[in-house]
Formats: structure tokens, C-alpha cells, sequence
């Protein structure tokens, strides 16, 4: 039996657990721990926190193994300092690999398949039976990231002031301006173009709220973005297939905010996938991040 950490630190939030063979012992939650997102000091912070947390919970003071996914694990540094802190938590041994290779394992355990991500920021990933991954879009928020939370902030206003100078109706100004406690269209924008930029990301669900009352715009940006998601899995697909000999379907699974939680890039995305690869195998429900992170320590505390 052996004492397992598992981390999915996600661009807003940051998931631990603790687990024993199959017996799940604690769960905590904190802020983000990706350093371009928060910064150096709040993520140290916030993960220091989160491990006191779930340690306190599970009753522990050390473990066997520690597997944390992070958004940022392949920037200078961030590898280094992960390993360092579960050090100081006695921690005996651990990775840091992307929050993708987290999300990937909780769908396919280390089998081929499609993952699409769509919370905060997106991405394409998809695994040949071999262990060769290819991918499509994820190419950060200011260039890419396409049907992210994040682009569906930022492009519904870019196309809310297009209608504004084109005199066409959409409500998007108006309710970004009463979250963000602006009163003109200029005030807006001065925020929006602001450095530190405000979180775009937390938009989407007045995005989606929006698009429920039939607001044009609104509709537009969230069927776009269902869209681009399902040209991503569909171009990963063809990859696949065509790199790696694979002969019939390949499955897919899904993560994050978007797709879970809003209707139309939900129902769009399924619709979309099953029109173009009516025999291609989707999961229904949400990859759990989190239960890849525990599968791959448990595997990393049976190593010799």
C-alpha cells in the first residue's frame, strides 16, 4: 500500500488528492498555481497552501509518490520548482508533466484516443497506440487557444464593438461594462486593454447567458468556437489515421468548462463530430483531470 498525491493545477484552479491503493483520502482546492497566470509568489502560495490542506485532511506528513499536471509545466523552471516544494512535503518521488498527459490518462490510461480541453485556455491532443501524440490549436490565449473560455471573452467583445460601430444590436457591451463597473464604451475598452488584462475567461458564462436570450453576437461567437473545436479533433483524427496506420475509429474525450457547461458549444460539438465521423466513439461525460494525476503517481510509486 502506498500513500499517492495527484495535482491538476488548471489556469483558475488548482485540484490535489490524496489516495491509498483505491480509497480516496482527501481533496483540497486552491487558486492557480500556473506563474504567468498569477504570478511567482501567489503560485508558491497557493500550492503550499493546497498541500497543508490536503495533508491536514488525509492525516499524513509524507507519501510515496506525487504526479502534478500544471498548463505551464514546459516553461524554465517550473519543473524545478514543483519537485522542490514536494521535497519540502517528503514527498519521495514525483513528475511534473502538462495538465494534457493528466487529462489524457484519465480518459485513456495510457491508451490511444483523442482528448479535446476547453476551460480557461484549449487544447488538441491526441495518442497513437505507441505513445506518439499529435496535436492541434493550444498555442496560448494571445495566439491561439481557440473555443477557450478565454477566446470567447476576448472575441465577443472584439465583435460586440464591431456591431457597436455598425449600429447592430447585442447586449454584450452593456453587461461586460455592469461587471466590470464601466460606463462608457471607451472606459470599457481602456479595461480590456489594461496590462495585467482583466480575466476574459470569466465572461463566457454572461456569453452564454446572453446567447440563451437570442443575442446575435453572442450566438455567433459561441457557435464559432464549438467549431474550431471540432476542427481540431477532427484534424488531430486525420493525423492519426494518416501518420500512424490506424485502421477504423478513434475514440474521443473531453475536458473543461466550455464544452461541460455551455449549452450551445456543447450540443454544436457533439452534433458537429457525429455529422462528420458518425462511427467515432465520444465520451458523454467530462474527463475528471484530477483521476489521471492519482493513476499515473500510483504507477509511479510501483517503479523500482
Amino acid at each position: 500500500m502506498s500513500l499517492v498525491l495527484g495535482i491538476d493545477g488548471g489556469g483558475t484552479n488548482t485540484r490535489a488528492s490524496i489516495a491509498e491503493d483505491d480509497r480516496v483520502l482527501a481533496y483540497a482546492k486552491s487558486g492557480s498555481i500556473k506563474r504567468l497566470r498569477v504570478g511567482a509568489e501567489v503560485a508558491e502560495e497557493n500550492l503550499r497552501k493546497l498541500l497543508k490542506e490536503v495533508y491536514a485532511q488525509a492525516g499524513v506528513k509524507s507519501l510515496r509518490a506525487a504526479s502534478c499536471g500544471i498548463a505551464s509545466s514546459t516553461m524554465p523552471g517550473i519543473t524545478e520548482w514543483v519537485t522542490a516544494v514536494f521535497h519540502d512535503f517528503s514527498v519521495e518521488r514525483s513528475e511534473v508533466v502538462g495538465d494534457e498527459v493528466i487529462a489524457l490518462d484519465a480518459a485513456f490510461h495510457g491508451g490511444p484516443g483523442i482528448l479535446q480541453i476547453a476551460g480557461t485556455g484549449s487544447n488538441t491532443i491526441g495518442r497513437a497506440a505507441d505513445g506518439t501524440r499529435e496535436s492541434a490549436g493550444g498555442w496560448s490565449s494571445r495566439l491561439g487557444d481557440e473555443g477557450s473560455g478565454y477566446w470567447i471573452g476576448v472575441n465577443s467583445l472584439r465583435r460586440a464593438l464591431h456591431a457597436h460601430d455598425r449600429e447592430q444590436p447585442t447586449k454584450i457591451l452593456d453587461a461586460v461594462g455592469k461587471l466590470w463597473g464601466t460606463h462608457t464604451v471607451d472606459e470599457l475598452v481602456n479595461i480590456g486593454d489594461s496590462t495585467p488584462g482583466p480575466d476574459f475567461a470569466a465572461l463566457t458564462p454572461i456569453i452564454d447567458d446572453l446567447a440563451e436570450a437570442g443575442d446575435p453576437v453572442a450566438v455567433d461567437v459561441l457557435h464559432q468556437a464549438a467549431s474550431d473545436l471540432i476542427e481540431f479533433v477532427l484534424l488531430v483524427r486525420e493525423k492519426l489515421r494518416r501518420k500512424h496506420n490506424i485502421v477504423g475509429e478513434v475514440p474521443v474525450a473531453w475536458t473543461g468548462s466550455v464544452i461541460e457547461k455551455t449549452r450551445l458549444v456543447h450540443e454544436t460539438f457533439f452534433a458537429g463530430l457525429h455529422a462528420a465521423a458518425p462511427q467515432m466513439p465520444v465520451a458523454t461525460n467530462a474527463v475528471v483531470s484530477l483521476d489521471g494525476a492519482l493513476w499515473r503517481a500510483k504507477r509511479l510509486a510501483q517503479t523500482n
